[in-house]
């Protein structure tokens, strides 16, 4: 990709999530994101459709460099999640009233599904890395979007309370959904 369209784009991409930090999504408009971006609006929708498309380039690329991983484990799974696990969750901390609008009741499907798609294609890696034989006989990409499904619910449900508990509370509860309740006694 041009260097010119890859620096406007990212851009763009670090002016939304600045704003988004600031007020609402759905009162941002195309034309503040241009300005803040230090762009015009044509130079906009050179580059993307719609705030939408834009919203989840921006997640995708903020993820990213959050160093988002899946571990590998020699042998069984650890009891506690895993210190590079903690540190992805901080992302979403980080960028938490984001996240709560994008995977709440009126958010955005473009970023949601990527993420489902994301934690889908993780999860099922991991099974397959993994070796168990705890869903023998399910397909693979149901188990993915199963446990997909899962972590997005509590990494949304950790999102909504209030107070919010520590991202080191909400590793492990996304954990413990990831490993099973029986895996831990």
């Amino acid at each position: 990709m041009d260097t010119r369209v890859e620096r406007t784009r990212s851009s763009l991409q670090q002016a939304l999530l600045e704003l988004a930090r600031e007020r609402a999504l759905d009162e941002i408009t195309v034309g503040d994101i241009a300005a803040r971006a230090g762009v015009n609006r044509s130079s906009f929708y050179q580059h993307y459709s719609d705030k939408e498309t834009l919203l989840a380039d921006a997640l995708d690329a903020a993820e990213l460099q959050a160093g988002a991983r899946v571990p590998s484990f020699d042998g069984g799974l650890p009891v506690h999640a895993p210190a590079d696990f903690v540190a992805y969750l901080a992302h979403f901390e980080t960028n938490a009233e984001l996240y709560r609008i994008v995977l709440g009741e009126r958010g955005s499907s473009v970023a949601s599904a990527r993420l489902r798609a994301r934690f889908a294609s993780a999860a099922s890696a991991g099974v397959l890395e993994s070796g168990s034989r705890a869903f023998e006989g399910v397909p693979l990409d149901v188990v993915g979007a199963g446990i997909a499904g899962s972590v997005l619910a509590v990494i949304e449900t950790w999102l909504s309370r209030e107070p919010r508990p520590a991202v080191e509370t909400a590793a492990e509860w996304v954990w413990r959904v990831l490993v099973g309740p029986g895996q831990l006694d």
